[in-house]
């Protein structure tokens, strides 16, 4: 399927709409709950209602459209945006622990607002100028989704769409292969090299904007209601405000790297819950059983007593391991802000515990994958061949949680932890996927943070 300019119903703030579509305003974000217990019971009725229609989605392959509107309007989008500038202000760990609620209700839509939510923790890195225009439209209920990544023919450290400048202004031309959540959402941001040079930059594009087609082509077996699909900008005209810059190495750069990774991992500790969620749900339920087994009732039988109990460690250990991560980016940017390293012109040495961020999300990275794929696979010891029956859709879990364990390759990261234990060695503070290069893996052939 795809979304051309024309056939998109354009929801920026002046566009034509109001940011929400054509309902009453919705939530004042700054109106909303700060700690988890309140976001759970301001948000908790919502993900009830969005987990009761996730398996009739899958099934049909129907785009969450209309849930992400209600989840838009009830000021979701926004609730990382900083007091200082209206917003509620969430912690990253409380804002993690509802992103894993909405998993388990249905892991597409939170995975889908990760572009956005890494969107809004880069802007507090950005000069206030910038900040005054990008803040405002968030608040407004405006989401940002995600262009990066390219099919091939681009070397590693840099892209083939290109960012110019013109005497009528900014344009941007390229293809994109992953856009996930940009069909969803009123811009999406375009990575791009600079007028044809090495490096990064961010271009802002709205959606509806001329120039722009958004294809939602996604193959893949798990995660399909995302709205991943390739991406084509066509000469797009891009504003001044539009254009951010990336610095490689740059609190920014490390902390977003860090904070884009922990929504996958609050994506796969969501998964590893619907798992143990629907284990326990079809266990108490059935009535048939086994004569290899002691003949009880399923719920009665201490062997599938014992595997949903395994089934809920899993769940526990992954997501436990995810807010431990997050309890880190919160230290890390309370580090930035106390040093400065959050303002666009510091050139120290960034706070430690802004690397120690990364390095425990790399941690988790290899660890939570291996918990929800365990998690997923075991609710079918609990059942038997009955729970493979396409209707009841258990098989998604697994399809969800081995799709998202494959964005980031876990063999690269724990190598990169061994390095850094061996040999003190940081992470890259900016991730890139692009052809590699002959003899790649010499000092010589590294470009770091490209």
């Amino acid at each position: 399927m795809t979304r051309t300019t024309a056939e998109r119903t354009p929801t920026r703030p002046g566009a034509g709409t109001d940011p929400a579509g054509t309902d009453p305003a919705g939530t004042d974000p700054a109106g909303l709950p700060v700690d988890y217990a309140g976001l759970k019971e301001r948000f908790g009725p919502l993900f009830t209602e969005i987990a009761a229609g996730s398996l009739d989605r899958d099934l049909r392959r129907a785009l969450p459209y209309e849930e992400v509107r209600r989840l838009d309007r009830a000021g979701f989008g926004a609730l990382r945006v900083p007091a200082a500038h209206g917003g509620p202000g969430v912690s990253i760990e409380d804002f993690t622990r509802l992103l894993v609620d909405l998993a388990e209700a249905d892991s597409n839509i939170a995975h889908l607002y990760r572009s956005h939510a890494g969107f809004v923790e880069s802007l507090r890195f950005l000069p206030r100028e910038l900040q005054d225009v990008w803040y405002p439209r968030v608040l407004a209920g405006a989401t940002v989704g995600n262009a990066s990544t390219e099919k091939g023919g681009n070397a590693l450290g840099t892209l083939n769409t290109v960012l110019r400048r013109t005497a009528e202004g900014w344009e941007i031309t390229g293809r994109k292969f992953y856009a996930t959540g940009s069909v969803f959402c009123d811009y999406t941001r375009v990575s791009a090299a600079l007028d044809g040079r090495d490096g990064r930059r961010f271009a802002v594009v709205a959606t509806d904007a001329q120039g722009v087609t958004l294809e939602d082509d996604w193959d893949g077996f798990g995660q399909k209601l995302t709205g991943t699909g390739t991406a084509v900008f066509d000469r797009v005209r891009v504003p001044d405000d539009a254009v951010l810059d990336r610095a490689a190495g740059s609190a920014e750069a490390v902390h977003e790297a860090a904070f884009f990774q922990l929504v996958l991992l609050a994506v796969l500790a969501g998964v590893a819950r619907a798992a143990r969620r629907d284990a326990v749900e079809t266990i108490a339920g059935r009535r048939r059983t086994f004569n290899t087994g002691l003949g009880l009732p399923f719920r009665e039988d201490p062997l599938i007593q014992e595997a949903t109990g395994r089934i809920s460690a899993k769940a526990f250990a992954a997501e436990a391991t995810v807010l431990h991560a997050a309890r880190a980016l919160d230290a890390g940017i309370a580090a930035a802000v106390t040093t400065g390293a959050d303002r666009p012109d510091f050139t120290g040495a960034l706070p430690a515990a802004l690397h120690g961020s990364e390095i425990a999300v790399e941690h988790a990275q290899v660890t939570v994958p291996e918990l929800a794929l365990g998690a997923a696979q075991d609710l079918f010891l609990t059942v038997g061949a009955s729970a493979t029956s396409t209707a009841k859709g258990l098989d998604r879990h697994w399809r969800n949680a081995q799709t998202v364990a494959t964005h980031n390759p876990i063999a690269f990261r724990a190598r990169a932890l061994g390095d850094y234990l061996i040999n003190g060695t940081l992470p890259e503070g900016l991730n890139a996927i692009g052809d590699a290069r002959t003899g790649a893996g010499t000092d010589a052939d590294r470009t770091p943070g490209a």
